[in-house]
């Protein structure tokens, strides 16, 4: 196998297109100096450990000040009406992050929205399509490509079967949802916790074991803005927009909320099949992941007990189409975001979904704010329609 395989895995027979061999020194250079630089980014509280990287982030920190009061105007505009935040007449809840790379956004949107959707409400999903090739408007459906609306909205789509829209601009995407889905009562964004152009009534913002990272923004750290946050108004009321954070690992903080992940006991293949993870015993299989941190979800397999091998770590988002897979190796595991595009070429593979648990506290905070800003769209002017 070629690729990254951490602590999990050997060479084995998934294989992607090498061009390793052929890389030049600017390349690796170029490798070498980005490793050296996420460093120190997860460097939590200072610099890191690598000297390199930190030398690199100390170099680019007047660049994370320009970035930083790029950022502050840009608030500052939307605060203060220069800029339009413009508002749905439904309650939108935004599920986001101020980390680069990913921390677990789109498996808790999933949770939330069959959490409302257990309590009667009708949700629909909103969302950029991160890695998609096209920019306008769709709304994603039965026949809908990855390559068009991106892999977390068809994911969302097919697993929550609700109305998902993605677009550029998540006002345009909410206004076409709505319009063709009138009935929806609360809207939920995957990801987009800075764009401000949506007012929103509840923010949810997402960390993972990095925490902050060194606290420094882009391009000297991994923060998009500055943390603690400043909070937008909102534009019915002028208070607040609220924000709850959310801790997929590591240590919580006393005003942050813990997100239990694990890994269902079955996997599924393109047909519905599903099959116990437990009856393959001691059976070799090999494992493929383009997600943020493959190694977790390779580590996950083998705390069900899984006897794997031989693992490939991809980028995140990473296309499947010239994947070469040796099925006398073993059968194939991989996550429900991979199998969203994996199954197009390789319909035998086993996808193991992630299983979110929300805390009851948590989720008792969520359904006071949509309570509260149900009864605000009511008293607005423009209301909002109900089933």
């Amino acid at each position: 196998m070629t690729g990254n395989s951490g602590n999990c895995g050997t060479s084995g027979d998934i294989r992607a297109q090498d061009t390793s061999s052929k890389r030049g020194l600017r390349p690796w250079l170029t490798e070498v100096f980005a490793l050296a630089l996420l460093s120190a980014w997860n460097g939590q509280g200072g610099w890191g450990q690598n000297k390199l990287g930190q030398l690199l982030a100390l170099a680019l920190l007047p660049l994370s000040w320009v970035f930083a009061g790029i950022v502050a105007i840009r608030r500052a505009l939307y605060q203060h009406g220069f800029y339009k935040q413009e508002a749905l007449p439904v309650p939108v809840i935004v599920v986001g992050n101020v980390m680069v790379g990913g921390v677990g956004k789109t498996p808790i949107t999933m949770a939330l929205v069959n959490h409302f959707k257990a309590q009667g409400f009708s949700v629909g999903v909103l969302s950029r399509g991160y890695g998609r090739k096209t920019s306008r408007t769709l709304a994603v459906s039965t026949t809908s490509q990855s390559s068009d609306v991106g892999d977390e909205p068809l994911l969302i789509f097919r697993s929550c079967q609700v109305p998902v829209f993605v677009g550029s601009s998540r006002v345009d995407a909410g206004h076409a949802l709505l319009a063709l889905h009138p009935d929806v009562q609360v809207l939920v964004c995957d990801d987009g916790l800075q764009h401000w152009q949506l007012a929103r009534d509840l923010d949810l913002c997402v960390f993972d074991e990095r925490g902050l990272g060194n606290g420094h923004l882009l391009p000297a750290g991994p923060l998009r803005e500055a943390w603690p946050r400043k909070a937008l108004r909102r534009t019915t009321s002028g208070q607040d927009v609220p924000c709850l954070v959310l801790k997929t690992a590591g240590l919580s903080g006393p005003h942050e909320f813990a997100v239990q992940r694990n890994l269902a006991d079955f996997a599924m293949q393109a047909n519905g099949t599903q099959r116990p993870l437990r009856s393959w015993g001691q059976t070799p299989v090999q494992a493929l992941a383009g997600i943020a941190k493959p190694e977790k979800f390779f580590a996950m397999l083998l705390e069900q007990g899984m006897n794997v091998p031989n693992t490939l770590a991809l980028a995140d988002h990473a296309d499947f189409e010239h994947l070469n897979i040796d099925a006398s190796q073993g059968d194939v595991f991989c996550t429900e975001k991979d199998a969203v595009k994996l199954w197009a070429y390789h319909p035998q593979a086993w996808a193991v979904p992630l299983q979110i648990t929300l805390t009851t506290e948590l989720l008792d905070a969520i359904d006071l704010h949509l309570a509260a800003a149900q009864h605000a769209k009511l008293s607005s002017p423009h209301g909002y329609q109900t089933a």
